[in-house]
């Protein structure tokens, strides 16, 4: 007699899956889903992160892994490691393009096809959070990646803005989307929040302040936080110096560790 047992899915082992979105380019979506991975990976946990800017995938060169290719197992794409204690594992476009300057000129079913591709046939393995790094706006490949996603329960999405009104305006559509597709909002992050002087540490807001944190007030969710610009932090990235090493020093980190905590804090709450 034959039993035909069900695949085991590549998720199986995921325990969280957070979703980082944002109305807007620019406001630093793929920066705080790297910061909150290492945020995450300081507090002993293990996590991914998935790519799914399909235009703009900017997680390889975040990590200085942009020249890996991604190899076939049994199970599918094995994902590429940021470190060497394979805390950190990275999927993304950009280690499937020839070349790094490669466009990606694809219509919206080629797009929906591969993010159905990316959440199905990574093996991921064991994992505490999977951070999906999404594309700005509302379209395509933000509802083929909900709708992908939704069958194994996605713990919610944090909301990136930064502190100016006209920012403020288009995460606001992002709510929207959220309470639409029935996505858990987990909180606002005000990103850009005032820049940390490397000489003397005083912090200029540059940008205003308080946005993120009057609409998360205005929309009843959770303000998870302020992250300030950080020169220092920005130049070991652009100078591929070793960002993984140099995060703990950064001004950033307390406000991406406090967030980070809270996150923890949810999920400890959930599962109790």
């Amino acid at each position: 007699l034959l039993l035909f047992l069900p695949e085991r899915s590549n998720l199986a082992g995921v325990r969280h899956i957070l979703l980082v979105l944002s109305g807007k380019g620019g406001v630093g979506k793929s920066t705080i889903s790297t910061e909150l991975a290492l945020s995450l990976r300081h507090s002993g946990k293990k996590v991914g992160i998935l790519d799914v800017d399909l235009c703009g995938p900017s997680i390889p060169r975040m990590f200085r892994v942009q020249d890996n290719d991604v190899h076939q197992c049994d199970s599918g794409w094995v994902p590429v490691f940021a470190d060497q204690d394979k805390s950190i594992s990275l999927m993304s476009i950009g280690f499937l393009l020839e070349k790094p300057d490669d466009a990606v000129v694809w219509r919206g079913p080629k797009k929906n096809a591969l993010i159905k591709q990316f959440v199905a046939d990574v093996a991921w393995g064991d994992l505490d959070f999977l951070i999906v790094d999404t594309p700005p706006g509302t379209s395509d490949e933000h509802i083929s990646t909900v709708e992908a996603l939704r069958p194994y329960k996605p713990l919610g999405a944090i909301l990136v803005t930064t502190p100016q009104a006209v920012s403020v305006g288009d995460v606001r559509r992002e709510l929207t989307f959220c309470k639409k597709t029935g996505l858990r909002v987990l909180g606002i992050v005000e990103n850009m929040s005032g820049f940390v002087c490397p000489h003397c540490s005083e912090c200029t807001n540059i940008f205003s302040k308080g946005g993120g944190e009057e609409l998360a007030k205005h929309a009843g969710v959770p303000f998870l936080g302020s992250v300030p610009l950080d020169p220092q932090l920005s130049q070991s990235l652009e100078e591929g110096r070793d960002f993984i090493r140099e995060f703990p020093k950064s001004s950033a980190f307390p406000a991406l560790t406090h967030i980070a905590q809270q996150i923890l804090d949810g999920t400890l709450q959930q599962s109790s």
